[in-house]
């Protein structure tokens, strides 16, 4: 059975979305900066780049020089290739807002195991966390039609990892094979998580996710200590 929706999931119209996650991200990184002077925030590719660059990259309440902005997962491609997510980010929100320092990437011209180290090593720089998980204020997930999110797949082994902070991949199902991603553990250690969904096509999965018996990687998503908003529009979420 379909669980109901929960206190924190917000069904909205498709030109509501982008704003309220923007206002929702503006909050926290306001309080987190007045807290601890800095607002770490991840980030994931697909639809949620052109959320941001529509509406957060237009905002002028936001002190970009205070963020740190990490990537949930990323394609072990080149710079130069399409496929990179920070490529994406660069070319729609960093070369709009600036403030490209602020923004913690991968290094691709390792092999996609020492990238992950090397990216590993970077975030326990800015946290200062050593064998501690990490965690962020904020992370913004997606989800694909098989429920997966970040680079963790149904069934994978990664969604046993345990230990790691970034889990490198040969094998992804979705293309490219090789990538670097955020674990389950770091996940669930963040104080807010945002899942955007939208479009009849996720309506299907997102019934499943909501189903308590579901192992689909998004469903393995409860912070621990944190809030998860679900928000999605009324034909992803037509199925609850």
């Amino acid at each position: 059975m379909a669980g109901e929706p929960e206190a924190n999931t917000h069904i909205l119209e498709p030109n509501e979305i982008g704003p309220f996650v923007s206002e929702c991200i503006v909050e926290e990184a306001q309080k987190s900066i007045s807290e601890r002077g800095i607002f770490t925030l991840g980030v994931s590719g697909g639809s949620i780049i052109n959320i941001l660059s529509e509406t957060l990259a237009k905002k002028n309440n936001v002190d970009w020089g205070k963020w740190r902005i990490f990537f949930c997962d990323e394609r072990h491609v080149p710079f130069t290739d399409p496929e990179s997510t920070f490529t994406q980010y660069k070319n729609k929100v960093i070369d709009v807002v600036g403030y490209e320092s602020s923004w913690i990437v991968i290094d691709p011209n390792l092999t996609v195991e020492e990238c992950a180290a090397d990216y590993q090593t970077k975030i326990q720089n800015v946290f200062k966390c050593g064998t501690e998980f990490p965690k962020f204020d904020m992370l913004l997930l997606g989800m694909g039609p098989d429920g997966h999110t970040c680079s963790l797949f149904p069934e994978h082994k990664l969604l046993e990892e345990k230990d790691l902070i970034i889990a490198p991949m040969s094998d992804s199902p979705k293309p490219p094979p090789k990538r670097v991603t955020m674990t389950l553990p770091v996940l669930n250690n963040a104080r807010n998580v945002i899942f955007i969904s939208a479009g009849a096509s996720k309506a299907e999965t997102i019934k499943k996710v909501f189903d308590k018996s579901s192992k689909l990687p998004a469903s393995l998503v409860k912070p621990t200590d944190g809030i998860l908003r679900w928000v999605m529009d009324k034909a992803s979420a037509s199925l609850l």
